[in-house]
């Protein structure tokens, strides 16, 4: 009875807000379902709209692309980042919290920076760019510069994670092996291929599985940096989901059937 009463409240919040609302979402995917009236059950007539839907399959494959790019570029940049602010340097401190601050910071203003860094009229990048005689590039209206904008902010966001979770396994791995590898004359390369690696792949299985989940899961800085756009060039499933539930269509049964095919994968 004591453990329940302290599980309690949490449990009744995940009740509440993640279990009701995810059985629910399965229940609207199989219905037609507008803001106002009841819905009308369609069985499988929302999957098989979606499987002839061109949006929804550039929305996973965008999703797709998004995630093969940033997941393993931010698993390598975390392992560079934490090798290197692992040894006594001038400002490690000051540069472990620089890069780890994004994490601790709203994604929404983290996105609100990156709009202030890629607008192509009063951007920063743009506007350091004009002072070195480049020229203004296109970040928002150039679906494939678009992407990369995207891609940069939320690289910047994750690569503190994962650099705090690779120097607190770089703890762990024994500096005796490491010492006897110098003494036979390996070099740090060979030191970090043939004996960090190795010995880290727990702490890298664990992040690249948990950066798939946030990859599959990404929203708020494509919502507020691109919308989607150019067209449908950022547009991911999670915001395609919402602009069929939420947006101009208000179609909660469509929305709910994309939700829960990212759901199952």
């Amino acid at each position: 009875r004591a453990a329940w009463a302290f599980l309690a409240p949490n449990a009744v919040l995940i009740v509440l807000f993640l279990l009701v609302p995810l059985g629910w979402a399965f229940v609207l995917s199989f219905q037609a379902k507008r803001p106002f009236g009841p819905g009308t059950w369609t069985g499988l007539d929302n999957l098989s709209r979606l499987l002839a839907d061109d949006v929804f399959w550039r929305a996973a494959l965008n999703t797709a692309l998004f995630t093969a790019v940033t997941v393993p570029l931010t698993v390598v940049l975390g392992l560079a980042l934490a090798l290197l602010l692992d040894k006594a340097m001038p400002g490690r401190t000051v540069a472990r919290t620089i890069v780890y601050l994004p994490v601790v910071v709203s994604t929404v203003v983290v996105a609100l920076i990156g709009l202030l860094l890629f607008d192509e009229s009063i951007g920063i990048v743009n506007g350091v760019l004009r002072g070195l005689g480049v020229g203004p590039v296109s970040w928002q209206s150039n679906g494939a510069l678009a992407m990369i904008s995207v891609m940069l902010v939320v690289l910047w966001t994750r690569v503190g994670f994962a650099l705090l979770i690779y120097l607190a396994a770089l703890q762990d791995v024994d500096p005796e092996m490491l010492e006897a590898a110098k003494v036979d004359g390996a070099g740090p390369w060979v030191l970090v291929r043939r004996m960090i690696v190795p010995t880290l792949r727990p702490t890298t299985f664990f992040l690249v599985v948990v950066n798939i989940i946030w990859s599959f899961q990404i929203f708020d800085i494509v919502y507020v940096m691109t919308n989607g756009g150019p067209g449908y060039s950022t547009t991911m499933l999670v915001n395609y989901a919402f602009d069929q539930g939420f947006g101009p269509a208000r179609n909660f049964g469509y929305g709910a059937a994309v939700g829960v095919v990212l759901f199952l994968l």
